[in-house]
C-alpha cells in the first residue's frame, strides 16, 4: 500500500514549496518495495521561487494567532494572510497544489440543488421503469428445497432498502447533487475508462499480490439489483449533509441492516504510477499488483457517487473506532475488480457514515484525525478477505 503525504518543504512560508514525500510504501503479503522504486516516486510539486531577504517569515495563523507549525501555515493567494491547515473549516489535509483563497476571499459556500425532480432527474440520468415495482423485486426470494442437514450460514450481502417516500428520495438525490456540483464532480455510478489513462483491460483480479476474493453468484445478483434501483431513482436512505468541520459527510435517512450494500466506489480507473504528482483527495487502490507499474487506483475527482464524500475514522482512538459503521471490501465481480462499501454492523437513523482508510494495515497517518474531524483525503483501503 502507498500512502502519501504532502508537507511545505523549509521555513519560507512565502517561497510555497512543495515536496512530496513516500510516508509508507508497502504491500499485503510481501515485503516493503525497493528503495530504488521509492526514490522514483519523489517528485518536487513547483518550482520555488527563489527567497527573497524582503520576505517577512512572522507568519501568523488569522484563527489562532500562533505562529508555530509553519510547515502547515497555508498563505491565502488574494490578500497574503497565514492559516493553519488545521485550524481552517473545514480542515485541509494538505497545501493545495494551485491556488488557494482563504474563507474570506473565496465565499465557497455551496449553493443547494434546486428540488425539482425533472432537474434531479436530468443530471443523475435517472431512467424510468413503470413496468418494475421495487416492491416486487426486492422481495423475490428464491425457492429453496427443505432439508435435514444442519449447514453453516452463510454472511449474505443485503441490497439497500430505498425511502418509500418519492419526495424524501428527492431530497436525497439533491443533497448529492449539491456536493457533487459544489466539488466540480460529474455523477457517474460505474468505473470510467478514459483515453490516456488505464485501460479496461488492466483491470485484471488474476494480477492481485495474494489474490483477490471472487464475488458469490447470488451477492452479484445483489449488486445488480442496487445498481438497477439507483438507475430507476430508487435512491439508498442517504443525506449528503455539509458539515463547518467536516466539510461533505453523508448520514443514513433511515435504519440500514449490517451488511447492506451501501454504495460502489467508482471513478476514472488509471495506473498508479500516472498519479504520482496528482493531488486527488479521495484516490482508492482497486488493483494491487505484484507488479506495482500495473497497480491500479480508483480517482473520484472528476467522475463520482455519494463513496466520495463518506469520511474515515481516526483508528488511533476507541473513540474512532467506535463510529465505524462500513467496510470497504474489494471482489472479483465477473472478472473484474470492483470495491464496495458494506455496512458492517446495524446503522441507526441520524448516524453519520464512516469507514477505516487503513483497513487493518494502519499505514495511513489517521492519528491527526481529531475528535470529530476526518478528511476526504488520499484514500488507499487494501482490505483483506471480510467474509
Amino acid at each position: 500500500m502507498v500512502v502519501w503525504r504532502w508537507r511545505e518543504a523549509g521555513s519560507e512560508i512565502k517561497a510555497r514549496k512543495r515536496v512530496l514525500f513516500i510516508v509508507g510504501i508497502t504491500a499485503p503479503h510481501s515485503g516493503h518495495i525497493s528503495a530504488s522504486m521509492a526514490s522514483s516516486l519523489r517528485r518536487r510539486r513547483t518550482q520555488a521561487p527563489k527567497s527573497s531577504p524582503t520576505l517577512n517569515d512572522d507568519v501568523c495563523c488569522e484563527e489562532c494567532g500562533s505562529g508555530h507549525s509553519p510547515a502547515k501555515l497555508l498563505l491565502c493567494d488574494k490578500c497574503d494572510r497565514g492559516y493553519h491547515l488545521f485550524c481552517l473549516r473545514p480542515i485541509l489535509p494538505s497545501v493545495p497544489i494551485g491556488s488557494w483563497f482563504c474563507p474570506s476571499c473565496s465565499h465557497n459556500k455551496p449553493h443547494s440543488f434546486p428540488l425539482v425532480q425533472t432537474k434531479i432527474i436530468d443530471f443523475f440520468r435517472i431512467q424510468r421503469s413503470p413496468d418494475i415495482s421495487l416492491n416486487q423485486e426486492t422481495r423475490k426470494k428464491r425457492k429453496r428445497g427443505g432439508s435435514l442437514v444442519v449447514s453453516k450460514k452463510k454472511r449474505k450481502l443485503l441490497a439497500f432498502t430505498p425511502s418509500e417516500d418519492p419526495k424524501r428520495r428527492l431530497e436525497q438525490m439533491a443533497s448529492l447533487a449539491t456536493a457533487l456540483t459544489a466539488t466540480k464532480t460529474e455523477f457517474s455510478n460505474h468505473l470510467t475508462y478514459m483515453p490516456g489513462m488505464a485501460p479496461r483491460s488492466a483491470n485484471c483480479p488474476a494480477l492481485e499480490r495474494g489474490g483477490m476474493q471472487v464475488m458469490s453468484k447470488e451477492d452479484t445478483e445483489t449488486l445488480n439489483l442496487c445498481k438497477n434501483m439507483i438507475e430507476r431513482g430508487e435512491w439508498p436512505p442517504l443525506m449528503v449533509v455539509f458539515d463547518p468541520l467536516e466539510g461533505f459527510t453523508v448520514e443514513a435517512d433511515r435504519s440500514i441492516k449490517d451488511l447492506t450494500i451501501i454504495t460502489e466506489y467508482v471513478g476514472d480507473v488509471d495506473f498508479l504510477k500516472n498519479r504520482e504528482n496528482d493531488d486527488g483527495d479521495s484516490i482508492m487502490t482497486l488493483l494491487s499488483a505484484s507488479d506495482p507499474s500495473r497497480t491500479l487506483v480508483i480517482c473520484p475527482d472528476k467522475r463520482s457517487n455519494i463513496a466520495r464524500f463518506i469520511n474515515g475514522i481516526n483508528n488511533h482512538t476507541q473513540e474512532g473506532k467506535k463510529k465505524q459503521n462500513l467496510k470497504c471490501v474489494r471482489f472479483d465481480v465477473g472478472g473484474e475488480c470492483r470495491v464496495l462499501l458494506i455496512a458492517n454492523r446495524d446503522i441507526t437513523k441520524g448516524e453519520r457514515l464512516y469507514y477505516d482508510y487503513n483497513g487493518d494495515e494502519h499505514e495511513y497517518p489517521t492519528e491527526h484525525f481529531i475528535k470529530h474531524i476526518s478528511y476526504d483525503f488520499i484514500v488507499y483501503a487494501m482490505i483483506d478477505a471480510y467474509f
